[in-house]
């Protein structure tokens, strides 16, 4: 496919320095017939990004900042908008600043791909203030405070663009988005740069990491690595499977037991005892206590812990991993909602 000039070429110029222009356009022959127009798929499965330890190198691709957040797909159809979790629950209702955001975008059929957020009071997005903004997990709130960040363009008017490379792609999302807006629904822009030189800028200002893309990709759903991760601090999804009691603790827990998947398995990997707040340790405590359970879902021995069925998954943030397989430096972000279906960590 052709490649899009990066900035705008210069006009033409003729023998006089004037503008050379087109000859006026003829009225369309109404027996002539019309394009084809593709049809406007009602949901798309996400393409997903593969966690590496290191960014890619060359000229093939190109950056981003990684946004902590909620996977959405704006539609903006004939009938009006519809908002969409990865997991296809219709959340619409649940974002009414990005639906309103979507209705003044100048398009008439479109179906952009971005990531619901919260800002703190240096830009960044942080999960644990858009779980707040919602209620919580299972939450019923709308949050007028997330806004979204567009990061591709799978359809637009009348036209699937999942097999256009991604630099065409983005050439129209910005031109439906244009960079620097400060509205609802923004641009998350492209940084082409040194990606190790990008990460490393990225941590300093604490940020979450960045996102690298093949530039010349189609739109593919799944994890196939086109689209790669790349994270200062680790962050990944753990399922609860009980807690231990603290009566110094905020609402009295003292500690989450984790699990990670192993196969079709459940295994333990340690526990989390920090990242709670006053709201949040209330609220967990009493899901957890709808929970309890007297059979483990795991091969956890802990004396004194109280086992919860494997329903909850939180968002946890770590350093590293101890030499038996356990989390260093665990930090609990918050519980991931279940029309996100959040992939949990897979144990190799």
């Amino acid at each position: 496919m052709t490649k899009l000039p990066r900035k705008p070429s210069k006009p033409l110029l003729g023998e006089a320095d004037a503008l050379l222009r087109s000859r006026p356009r003829r009225r369309r022959d109404p027996d002539q017939p019309n394009l084809p127009f593709d049809p406007m798929p009602d949901r798309i499965e996400p393409c997903l990004a593969l966690l590496k330890a290191r960014p890619p190198k060359g000229d093939d691709w190109v950056y981003e900042i990684k946004w902590d957040g909620y996977r959405l797909a704006v539609h903006i159809e004939p009938t009006g908008i519809r908002i969409l979790t990865r997991g296809g629950h219709d959340w619409t209702h649940r974002f009414p600043a990005i639906k309103q955001g979507a209705l003044w975008l100048p398009v008439g059929s479109a179906i952009l791909d971005g990531e619901a957020v919260v800002l703190d009071g240096q830009g960044r997005s942080d999960f644990g203030l858009l779980q707040q903004s919602l209620g919580g997990r299972g939450g019923k709130k709308k949050s007028s405070d997330a806004i979204f960040m567009a990061f591709d363009l799978l359809y637009f008017d009348g036209h699937d663009l999942r097999n256009s490379e991604l630099d065409m792609r983005r050439h129209l999302l910005e031109d439906l988005v244009p960079a620097g807006e400060q509205g609802d629904i923004r641009l998350s822009e492209q940084i082409e740069a040194d990606g190790d030189q990008l990460l490393a800028s990225a941590c300093e200002h604490g940020l979450e990491g960045i996102i690298a893309k093949r530039r010349d990709a189609p739109y593919s759903s799944g994890r196939l690595g086109d689209w790669v991760k790349v994270k200062c601090i680790q962050s990944d999804s753990f399922v609860i499977v009980g807690y231990e009691k603290s009566t110094a603790a905020r609402a009295g827990i003292g500690r989450l037991l984790l699990a990670a998947r192993k196969g079709k398995k459940l295994l333990y990997v340690g526990g989390v005892g920090t990242g709670f707040n006053e709201r949040n340790a209330y609220e967990l405590r009493e899901k957890l206590d709808g929970l309890i359970t007297s059979t483990p879902a795991t091969d956890v021995d802990r004396r004194g812990a109280i086992f919860v069925k494997p329903k909850l998954i939180a968002e946890i943030e770590y350093r590293a991993w101890t030499d038996d397989g356990k989390l260093r430096h665990a930090s609990y972000k918050g519980l991931r909602d279940a029309a996100d279906e959040a992939v949990v960590y897979e144990l190799e």
